[in-house]
């Protein structure tokens, strides 16, 4: 190789790096964030994601904005990727929107949204307007919300699929409802994701849903990581954490009560709720280190139910 080819080789290469930041090392996961892969693509899709019901459902008028966007830059800075909203939430995606425009659409970015309407023709004018609300061009992730007309819909959505306007799609249930036709669901429809609660507290979701979710190849993303708030605010009001917590990186409640649901195989992400920075930095902070095993998930949840 003469000297001008290998300045010309340099040159591309730094040329590349420049555009590609290198990624973090792999012997320093305190600042990695942990991924799971989407079954259906093998996406990696971090662990930790955002719920917007209640906390971002308030005017989007210039105060609230500037403090939601506050929050919203701690969870991108946090290696955050799925935010979830929904049209019941009312100015929920209004405001998601004009917080993601003031900080740049990042590309970290997952949406998710979904149709919430006991009316087939409404849903493609949902779908719509939550991309103008949103300010996007395709949502990554389309769900039906709570299972309303979901035969219907979810042929609109496998439509909007096969049109490129969204990539990925899914359904809904919240509060442990409508187990039974969930599960008929899971088993026979050809959906990417599935979204339902799961938490310490509730577990039952573990005997059949996300065993079959993982033999499905279908992602879950469990909502109601908190049990709306009721657990963390019951374990930070009376209850340290064990003494074995720091053995496992946990160093709050808030990541001990995240790690758990992730941590689960069938699990791909969840999405606790917050209008804190302070609190969006806990959640985020169990998107880091290591993820507890099998054995450790048991110490959790016995020590858990002892309370």
């Amino acid at each position: 190789m003469n000297r001008k080819h290998f300045l010309q080789t340099l040159a591309a290469g730094s040329g590349l790096l420049a555009a590609r930041p290198l990624p973090l090392l792999a012997s320093d996961p305190a600042r990695t964030s942990i991924t799971k892969r989407i079954p259906s693509t093998g996406e990696d899709l971090p662990v930790i994601g955002m719920g917007t019901w209640l906390t971002f459902s308030v005017p989007p008028i210039p105060e609230m904005i500037t403090e939601r966007t506050k929050v919203l830059r701690a969870f991108f800075a946090g290696g955050g990727g799925m935010i979830d909203s929904s049209p019941m939430y009312g100015p929920a995606e209004q405001l998601v929107g004009d917080c993601l425009k003031e900080i740049g659409y990042p590309r970290s970015l997952f949406s998710a949204t979904k149709i919430w309407t006991s009316s087939t023709a409404q849903g493609p004018q949902q779908f719509e307007n939550s991309k103008r609300l949103w300010g996007l061009q395709r949502i990554d992730l389309e769900q039906v919300h709570n299972l309303v007309n979901w035969r219907a819909h979810l042929k609109t959505l496998r439509e909007l699929k096969e049109n490129g306007q969204i990539r990925y799609i899914g359904v809904t249930t919240s509060h442990g409802r409508r187990h039974a036709e969930l599960e008929n669901i899971l088993r026979s429809e050809p959906i990417d994701f599935v979204q339902l609660t799961y938490n310490i507290e509730r577990r039952e979701v573990e005997e059949r849903l996300l065993p079959l979710a993982e033999d499905r190849g279908i992602a879950v993303i469990a909502n109601r990581p908190f049990g709306g708030g009721s657990i963390i605010k019951s374990l930070k009001r009376s209850e340290e954490l064990p003494a074995w917590a720091p053995e496992m990186g946990i160093q709050t409640w808030a990541d001990f009560l995240l790690k758990f649901i992730v941590s689960h195989p069938a699990v791909t992400c969840a999405i606790p709720a917050t209008s804190k920075v302070k609190h969006m930095t806990e959640n985020m902070a169990a998107g880091k280190g290591r993820l507890p095993d099998p054995s450790e998930r048991k110490q959790m949840s016995d020590y858990f139910d002892s309370l």
